[in-house]
Formats: structure tokens, sequence, C-alpha cells
């Protein structure tokens, strides 16, 4: 998954939703530096991570990014989770979407200083694009898509990765409902703070 669902799978602790979103940048035992609670959150990354990346219907919507992407089609999948997360939104949250991301936005740069360095590099870039509205939009995707093939491994194919979306769109919605439902029931079992989330999580 990518920063949204991690933030959202973070329930009400504002403590694990730090964590959960900082969790990529953090290696190993390091994570025993941070609050307790914030340890929680990055554990429950790794978890929410492994069971996706696991998960039967994360590893068939990855073979159609494979042909381009090939070792890092999940990282396309993780990205436009997002995306389907973000457009069915309603589902999933009482909080209308837009004051969502704000407070995520807000809680992340109030607690600026404890993030670690190679979030506090690209956290002015993410506010500042809007990353997390932008998944609600193909545009965003594609541009989210473009970044990361300026600044990481991944290779430059985004008119191919939004290409396949909208050819399988129906069959990726659909996959990621299925998927989602399944995560957060496991989310639920393996982690008891989630169990207070005032969000519509577990309301079907």
């Amino acid at each position: 998954m990518n920063f949204l669902a991690h933030l959202h799978l973070s329930g009400n602790n504002d403590y694990i939703k730090i964590g959960n979103f900082i969790a990529d940048a953090v290696k190993g035992k390091s994570y025993r530096q941070f609050h307790p609670e914030i340890q929680k959150g990055i554990l429950l990354h790794r978890k929410i991570d492994e069971f996706t990346d696991l998960h039967p219907v994360t590893r068939k919507i990855n073979t159609y990014f494979n042909k381009e992407y090939r070792k890092h089609s999940g990282i396309v999948t993780d990205i436009i989770y997002d995306y389907y997360l973000a457009n069915n939104w309603e589902k999933y949250s009482d909080i209308d979407y837009p004051d969502f991301v704000a407070d995520a936005y807000e809680l992340l740069m109030q607690n600026f200083r404890i993030l670690p360095l190679r979030i506090k590099k690209i956290l002015p870039f993410f506010i500042g694009k809007n990353r997390l509205m932008n998944y609600r939009t193909i545009e965003g995707i594609k541009s989210v898509l473009t970044a990361m093939a300026k600044y990481t491994s991944l290779p430059a194919a985004p008119d191919f990765a939004i290409e396949i979306m909208q050819t399988n769109n129906a069959f990726f919605q659909e996959n990621f409902c299925l998927f989602y439902d399944e995560l957060i029931d496991f989310v639920q079992k393996n982690n008891g703070e989630t169990s207070s989330i005032s969000l519509r999580l577990f309301k079907y």
C-alpha cells in the first residue's frame, strides 16, 4: 500500500499515523528509537505491506504492469491502490476527504522535528504538490509515477501504466474493493489500536 492507505488504516491514533507514514524510511530495528506508539505504527506498516504483497489480488494486478515495470510492478500497484481508495473514500470513511488530507498534512508538519531525515526531505514536496489529493485523478497518478521515475529506480513508463489502468479500470476497481475489505479485517484483528477507528472502516 502507499501513503494514503497507510494513513487511513492507522485509525485515530496520531502516533500510529506518524509511524505508519514514516515506516519505509525506518530500517530494521532502528524503529526502537521512536516513541512506543510510533513504533506500533511502523510495525503495523510492515504487517500491512506483507499482507498486501502476498495477497492474490495484488499478485494478479502486478502482472498487468510486468511488461514495462518487471520487478517494480508492485510499486505501481501500491500507487494505484491509493487511487482506488481515494475514489471510493465514502465507502470507508465518514470524514470528508479534503478534511482528512488537511488533517494529515497538519499532523506531519506539527511533528516535523521527529521525522526521519528522508521524510523531512520529501515532505515539503509531498505537501506542496498536494500528493494525497492528487491520488484522486489520473493526472495525479501519472505525475507521481513520473516523479518517482526521475528520483528512484522506477522505470519511466507512466503512459503505459495509465493505459493499463484505464483499459482495466472495472477489473481493478472491483478487485481493489475485495482486497481492501480483507485488509481492513486483517488490520482490525492484528492491531488493537484500530478497533476504535471512528470511520466507516468496518461498516459494510
